[in-house]
């Protein structure tokens, strides 16, 4: 079914939502020099919002196909985010990066389901942890 009119000017804004909300996190990784950054955070996110508003378009769509949706999202976003961890030599690292994948496709699928709240609040909380625990984190690693 397509939409026209405002639905689908709604539809389109949704999408830049989700990309304004994924651009600071994704700005964070690659000014960090991370595996996953400027390019894969909006292109998750935008693809994650655009998939939930996919499914939820669905003549006839119910609580359960939604719950279909985002069991497809949780296992397809896992999986690019288990991409961006990497094991050299007795570590692990990028995990910080990965968890960040996999929420910011939870906020793309957050803004096509129309809950804003909760898809601002774990980009803040996404955001503040990256950026205020770092320098914690740092000296942690530092300490013998």
């Amino acid at each position: 079914m397509m939409l026209t009119g405002n639905a689908a000017a709604w539809d389109l804004l949704r999408l830049v939502l989700a990309y304004v909300l994924a651009f600071p996190i994704g700005w964070d990784r690659e000014r960090e020099d991370r595996s996953a950054g400027l390019r894969t955070f909006p292109i998750v996110a935008v693809a994650a919002c655009a998939f939930t508003i996919l499914g939820t378009s669905i003549p006839g769509a119910t609580a359960d196909s939604y719950s279909r949706v985002l069991q497809g999202l949780i296992t397809g976003i896992g999986f690019i985010g288990g991409g961006a961890i990497l094991h050299a030599k007795g570590t692990v690292k990028g995990t910080a990066t990965a968890a960040s994948i996999w929420s910011i496709g939870i906020v793309g699928a957050a803004v096509g389901f129309g809950e804003y709240h909760i898809a601002v609040a774990l980009t803040v909380i996404n955001l503040l942890t990256l950026r205020v625990l770092a320098p914690l984190k740092r000296q942690l690693d530092e300490q013998p």
